[in-house]
């Protein structure tokens, strides 16, 4: 099994997804760069966050496609249309068949009602209408201090490079949240 990337462009993602009945956002280095509004760095891959609740929608979506969830031990098994995952799985890599590259990665994250929260810290919320943005021509992505949230648990030079870039666009509000968000959970 090949573990080579090969990420599907977002306007490929766009039409993929164009049909769900459920939200998702573009997340990772490619959110970051969507709040930006350029591209500025090179990327491994692809991440898509979703809500853990939709997990069946997203597999009937998916279809054929090749879709294994990344177990405790970082190994990936298949995952069965009609399988719901259990909560230990947060990551479900996918690609179009067995012999080609990884296109993009599910994150699955938790929501109670209307409202998200961490899966790191259930006490960091936020309203899941307020998850996500969305410019003309874009598909939706993660805001940029929810992503910048989950990019502070372990700070690589990428993150520090998205950090740089994205932080003149933040509002007031969205940095006091992320201030508020490591804190909580960092402590930093």
């Amino acid at each position: 099994m090949s573990h080579a990337w090969a990420p599907l462009p977002l306007a490929r993602i766009s039409t993929l997804f164009a049909s769900a009945d459920f939200p998702w956002w573009v997340a990772g280095g490619y959110a970051i760069e969507l709040a930006v509004g350029q591209p500025f760095r090179e990327h491994e891959d692809l991440d898509l966050l979703i809500l853990r609740r939709d997990q069946a929608a997203v597999r009937s979506l998916l279809g054929e496609w090749d879709c294994r969830p990344v177990d405790t031990t970082g190994l990936l098994r298949v995952w069965k249309p009609g399988e719901v995952l259990p909560m230990d799985v947060h990551e479900v890599w996918c690609r179009e068949d067995i012999d080609a590259p990884w296109r993009f990665s599910l994150m699955l994250d938790e929501a109670d009602g209307d409202t998200w929260f961490s899966r790191r810290d259930s006490t960091v919320r936020k309203a899941v209408a307020e998850l996500g943005a969305q410019h003309d021509g874009t598909p939706p992505y993660l805001c940029a201090d929810v992503q910048l949230y989950y990019k502070a648990k372990n700070v690589r030079a990428k993150d520090e490079q998205d950090l740089n870039m994205v932080l003149p666009t933040l509002t007031k509000r969205q940095r006091a949240w992320l201030a508020e968000a490591v804190y909580r959970t960092y402590g930093a």
